[in-house]
């Protein structure tokens, strides 16, 4: 008999591990799947164009508040986990709640969820959201087309419009960006490798992604969304796992951060320009712990203001990259370290101006504090989020997200921008472990065929 399944997600790592496991298995019914994390991506259907030839109707999506009963209602009998960035007491909550009811629950490995790329491959990820993939991956990419390599990078997915429209998009200039319908989320993840001249896929069926990138690549990169691990693996690959020592501890704490620890090759412990030498030790030793061969590579994530002389002495509102917030969890970034630095009088709490949905994420997660996450999901959460920063009485606006946000939303303020780029301190650097990777093999010289023998020609009669 086919086992009854829910995939619990958050629109990415769950619609993955259906495509490559159970789309066509005949062993399974995927009978619904759960979403949190991401606003208005639940009561939608993972459409049938995408959910193959056995799910003529596609799947629901429903919200995983609702998990409990839908296990009861369908009879069953298989749960499976597939998001990340979350606590392991957090992981086992869900997973008592999914046994309680009768019903195994499941995480998946590698083995059953990686697709294969036949080209040489580097994975950056992360042990928590907020770590710094972003500038790592664009330092791997400077290091390789540096070496005159075709570099393609392929992202995370982060399909909350039409899956069907989104099953495979590919980023080469601006104008992408408005042609797919991004996001503010996916703005920032995209725009910085398109404004360094490179190409970034992303979508929904990563199958058919790595095979479009494949045709224009001779090395693919695989750009990790919050602390998930990679969807691919190739015979020849490098695994880059960064690591946060303003958030000790949770390289060892969080699912699937830990997992990323432990198949790392090298491991990236960033921003030591601004942690505690004591944290900076315990998360080397942490790393030391369970992956005792991996290459540590530390490393800043240095400031760039464009008018710092904004900031001086003023009360300022500070944007900061949401998802870092929210369910990465941050109580600060790069916008509060650049206020601090350049003198700021005090940091303004936007939260009584508030609206709407930017009002909704503020009650979702409290632990925000007084800072403004970047959210961006819809349109109507944009024209919130440009409301609440003009509605909020500051003398400036500090903009801390990956994409100069200015561009989005009409900011009536005065305002700076921060940016933000990977430097590695000391040896090794990510070129130097990367030496040797995905080298150009000189083709062999073909021999010359050797002439067949003339076959003598037939005698007269």
């Amino acid at each position: 008999m086919k086992r009854k399944v829910i995939i619990m997600g958050a629109a990415g790592r769950d619609f993955h591990n259906f495509n490559v496991f159970f789309r066509d298995n005949k062993d399974y019914e995927v009978v619904a799947f759960t979403a949190t994390q991401i606003p208005g991506i639940d009561d939608k259907k993972y459409p049938a164009a995408l959910a193959g030839k056995l799910y003529p109707k596609g799947i629901e999506i429903k919200p995983e508040s609702e998990l409990k009963n839908l296990i009861k209602k369908n009879n069953v009998d298989l749960v499976v986990l597939a998001y990340s960035d979350l606590p392991y007491e957090v992981v086992m909550h869900k997973a008592a709640l999914v046994n309680a009811t009768g019903a195994d629950f499941m995480l998946m490995g590698a083995n059953n969820t990686t697709v294969k790329t036949t080209k040489p491959l580097v994975t950056i990820c992360a042990a928590r959201t907020g770590c710094g993939k972003s500038q790592t991956t664009r330092a791997v990419v400077k290091a390789l087309k540096a070496r005159g390599l075709k570099v393609v990078s392929i992202r995370h997915p982060m399909p909350y419009g039409d899956l069907v429209a989104q099953k495979v998009q590919r980023y080469g200039e601006l104008a992408d960006l408005k042609k797919h319908k991004c996001t503010i989320e996916e703005m920032e993840e995209y725009e910085p490798h398109i404004a360094m001249g490179s190409v970034i896929y992303a979508g929904v069926d990563y199958e058919a992604i790595v095979r479009e990138a494949e045709k224009e690549a001779d090395v693919i990169i695989w750009d990790g969304g919050n602390n998930d691990i990679p969807f691919y693996c190739s015979d020849e690959m490098v695994r880059i796992v960064v690591v946060d020592p303003h958030r000790p501890g949770d390289e060892v704490t969080y699912y699937p951060g830990e997992t990323n620890v432990h198949m790392a090759d090298v491991v990236v412990i960033n921003k030591i320009d601004s942690a505690d030498l004591d944290d900076i030790n315990e998360v080397r030793a942490n790393v030391r712990a369970i992956n005792p061969t991996a290459k540590i590579i530390e490393a800043a994530s240095p400031l760039f203001v464009d008018k710092p002389e904004l900031i001086f002495g003023k009360d300022v509102l500070v944007v900061e990259d949401g998802p870092t917030l929210t369910h990465g969890e941050m109580t600060f970034g790069a916008g509060v370290v650049a206020a601090e630095k350049y003198g700021c009088n005090d940091l303004v709490d936007p939260r009584e101006w508030a609206v709407g949905e930017i009002a909704d994420t503020f009650r979702k997660y409290p632990d925000i504090g007084i800072l403004l996450p970047a959210m961006g999901y819809s349109a109507k959460q944009i024209k919130d989020l440009e409301k609440t920063i003009n509605d909020t009485e500051c003398d400036a606006v500090v903009i801390a997200t990956p994409i100069d946000l200015r561009r989005i939303v009409k900011i009536k303020k005065p305002h700076c921008q921060v940016q933000y780029e990977l430097q590695e301190i000391g040896v090794p650097t990510i070129a130097e472990v990367l030496e040797g990777f995905a080298t150009k093999k000189s083709a062999k010289k073909a021999e010359p065929k050797k002439a067949a023998p003339k076959k003598a020609a037939p005698k007269k009669k």
